[in-house]
């Protein structure tokens, strides 16, 4: 038995010559759901398929086997029916809603642009043609959307992993650079608060920045001048501290 270890999704990676010349496996859905299966191919090869647990295979993935061989995986068809919305009285949102109603009994749903397949259940079946859907039992092969946490990607190879770029040409505009001036709420201006909230602890109350001086000593400013308290002033050549200006002489 040749032993099968990993899969590459719809063959990424490797050259088209080389997928096409590879033998084929056919499965259905029931074994390619399965991390661990075993199988035969075309050229007769019994296969032991052990990937990690997980997986799903989908129709165009391929094995690669421990010698390096590869194997093309192909979805067998299988009894499935196919929901169609009515030509006549339907709409394509009743395939919307018959979705809805299938995904809330996690039912496992091929979703088509035209067309939803579910494998054969009559009771099912009954419920979507009172939905007003036409449903017809066929074979084809079956490709479910996988779950949220497949280690493969959704149906019909739109995976993340391959590359795609989903924002499909839209961007996003560009924030214009900032230019500062009048009204911006930015620089000095918006310090204007703050200043304001600053002078309520002085006895003043709240006061627009724009008001408040530098303070200029003088007659009357209310600050005792002789006790050293940093501002520089020499008082020896002050004609403010001349006679009679209150100082004591000597």
């Amino acid at each position: 038995m040749l032993i099968v270890n990993k899969l590459l999704p719809q063959g990424r990676g490797i050259a088209g010559a080389l997928v096409r010349r590879a033998p084929l496996v056919v499965l259905d859905w029931d074994t390619r759901q399965k991390s661990r299966f075993d199988a035969v191919d075309a050229s007769g090869r019994a296969l032991g398929v052990f990937l990690a647990r997980g997986t799903v295979v989908r129709g165009g993935d391929l094995l690669v086997a421990e010698d390096g061989s590869l194997i093309r995986v192909q979805a067998a068809e299988q009894p499935v029916m196919r929901v169609t919305a009515c030509a006549q009285h339907g709409s394509p949102f009743d395939l919307l809603r018959a979705a809805y109603h299938l995904g809330n009994r996690h039912v496992p749903i091929e979703l088509r642009p035209d067309h939803l397949q579910i494998e054969p259940d009559p009771v099912l079946g009954e419920l979507l043609q009172q939905m007003g859907l036409d449903v017809l039992t066929m074979e084809a092969a079956f490709e479910p959307e996988g779950g949220a946490y497949a280690k493969s990607g959704p149906a019909h190879g739109h995976g993340h992993a391959h590359g795609h770029d989903h924002s499909h040409g839209a961007t996003t505009p560009a924030a214009e650079p900032h230019v500062h001036g009048p009204g911006c709420s930015h620089g000095p201006a918006a310090a204007a608060p703050v200043a304001a909230i600053a002078l309520q602890g002085i006895g003043r109350g709240p006061r627009p920045a724009a008001t408040v001086q530098p303070h200029v000593h003088g007659p009357g400013c209310g600050h005792d001048h002789d006790n050293h308290h940093g501002h520089g002033h020499d008082h020896s050549h002050d004609p403010a501290h001349g006679p009679g200006n209150g100082h004591p002489r000597g």
